[in-house]
């Protein structure tokens, strides 16, 4: 039997840009790392339709550096894009980012729902040093809002390659 503490996290932001367009640019992980402040490279290892599928996130935060498996679980371009993390087959996370049109663009909301069980908090502490980062809300909760704002600059102002 594992435990399982659910923790869940949104932050919002409004874009000047259509709901399509945000959901591209969200919806190409290769772009994630240039709006994380903690991945900083992505792999992907599956397509389906021009889109990702299964991908590999490369993560640091400090001197900790790691990576976990990602299944993309929704794709529905406009309106919602959501993918699962795993460590070593253990469930990590759940983000996601749901996209509303607005008069003025998209209200885009990302969110992060905890899934750690006891098998991803033992491998924290072989990894890390520790079962549990207790910073870890207060530690996506920034790097949500600077995501977002990332994603806002870099929609707004044109620079999309």
């Amino acid at each position: 039997m594992t435990s399982h503490i659910s923790t869940a996290l949104e932050e919002r932001i409004e874009v000047a840009a259509p709901a399509a367009e945000v959901f591209d640019a969200v919806a190409d992980v290769h772009r994630m790392a240039r709006r994380s402040p903690e991945c900083f490279a992505t792999l992907v290892l599956r397509r389906r339709n021009g889109r990702p599928v299964d991908f590999i996130g490369f993560n640091r935060h400090g001197v900790h550096v790691w990576f976990s498996s990602c299944r993309v679980r929704v794709a529905d371009p406009g309106r919602e894009f959501m993918f699962d993390v795993f460590a070593f087959g253990f469930p990590v996370a759940r983000w996601g980012y749901r996209f509303k049109p607005t008069a003025d663009g998209t209200e885009v909301t990302e969110y992060w729902v905890d899934k750690r069980t006891t098998g991803a908090h033992v491998l924290g502490r072989i990894f890390i040093g520790k079962a549990h980062d207790d910073n870890r809300v207060d530690v996506n909760r920034h790097g949500m809002r600077e995501s977002l704002r990332r994603l806002k600059s870099e929609l707004e102002s044109g620079h999309r390659d």
